[in-house]
């Protein structure tokens, strides 16, 4: 758990999901389940910020990553998820090269970023601030999400940005940034995210993407990517629960 940030900079695989349940169980199911990672989703679940240290706390009993999708680009979010001992941030919504830097500014401590000192549960709730200090920079992940067609046409110079560790690709919002929508826009999104995928490579950045599946990991592994959150604890209750139905009715009829 440790080395979240070294394995996924260095190019191995990760498979993680979002949790969207607000509840420390569904954190620990999850957990036990085998993923590599789990990213608490802030910005889009009902998940309130004094929720997240439990949801943190539930993740690291099983030891594993558990990092936070923050609900915007306010440093006191990205503070007050890294305080709470999260293992990184994913920052929505970056768009241009000078919002990438707010978040590595947001993410690290001086002298690479500007985030404040506190005595929170990552630092012992105070105890051990020094020894948070020391080790923090480097092995908290930093992670933006590039989902906009401004984000596409500024991708080189985000690529750019010293600090940033992933850039991940929401392939929703830029669909529709891009008019890209359902099946005729197929084509035009997988391009964007090629795009997207390849500059991250090419500045030396790892490259991620969200998919509701796992049927096309291996082809975008073709494109450089490696890091990867699949479905959510969500998506993946409603369709067990959905499999199981269908399987109890087709047995009933049988």
């Amino acid at each position: 758990m440790q080395d979240f940030r070294g394995r996924s900079i260095g190019g191995e695989v990760a498979v993680g999901t979002f949790a969207a349940i607000p509840h420390p169980v569904a954190i620990e199911v999850t957990a036990a389940a085998g993923v590599d990672f789990i990213c608490i989703d802030w910005e889009h679940a009902q998940i309130s910020r004094e929720r997240i240290e439990d949801l943190v706390r539930a993740a690291d009993v099983h030891s594993v990553p558990a990092m936070v999708r923050v609900p915007g680009h306010a440093p006191e979010s990205i503070a007050a998820a890294l305080d709470a001992g999260a293992a990184g941030v994913l920052v929505p919504r970056v768009s241009t090269a000078e919002q990438a830097r707010a978040a590595v500014q947001a993410t690290r401590y001086p002298p690479v970023g500007a985030r404040g000192v506190g005595p929170g549960r990552a630092a012992a709730y105070g105890y051990r601030i020094p020894d948070y200090l020391a080790s923090a920079n480097e092995k908290l992940l930093l992670a933006i999400q590039v989902e906009t067609a401004e984000g596409l046409a500024n991708i080189d110079a985000i690529a750019a940005v010293d600090g940033v560790d992933v850039i991940f690709i929401g392939p929703g919002d830029l669909s529709v940034s891009i008019d890209a929508m359902g099946p005729a826009g197929a084509k035009k999104l997988n391009v964007a995210i090629e795009t997207i995928a390849k500059a991250a490579v090419r500045a030396g950045r790892t490259s991620g993407i969200f998919r509701p599946s796992p049927d096309d990991i291996g082809i975008w592994m073709q494109s450089g990517i490696r890091f990867f959150i699949l479905a959510s604890d969500t998506m993946f209750l409603g369709a067990s629960v959905a499999a199981g139905m269908e399987a109890a009715q087709r047995n009933a009829r049988d």
